[in-house]
């Protein structure tokens, strides 16, 4: 799998689950062959899909992607 699938993937998935996922229920749901996430696809997550995480019930870190409606620092009008 490449990133750019993984990518879109986990863009899909958390766009259509407006709450959140755990990492468990997002590579459980997709199918993912992965135990953990990848560190460095995550950080790139960030900055291309607007990821998210935060503290959620045990050691579990709930993912989600801000707002898409955020006004852009830059507009070409």
């Amino acid at each position: 799998m490449t990133y750019q699938q993984f990518r879109d993937l986990i863009r899909t998935k958390l766009r259509a689950h407006r709450p959140g996922m755990t990492w468990r229920e997002l590579r459980d749901d997709l199918e993912l062959p992965y135990d953990r996430p990848c560190l460095e696809w995550t950080r790139r997550l960030e900055s291309d899909i607007g990821l998210v995480r935060k503290k959620g019930t045990g050691n579990a870190f709930v993912w989600f992607c801000e707002s898409q409606n955020k006004k852009a620092p830059y507009s070409i009008t």
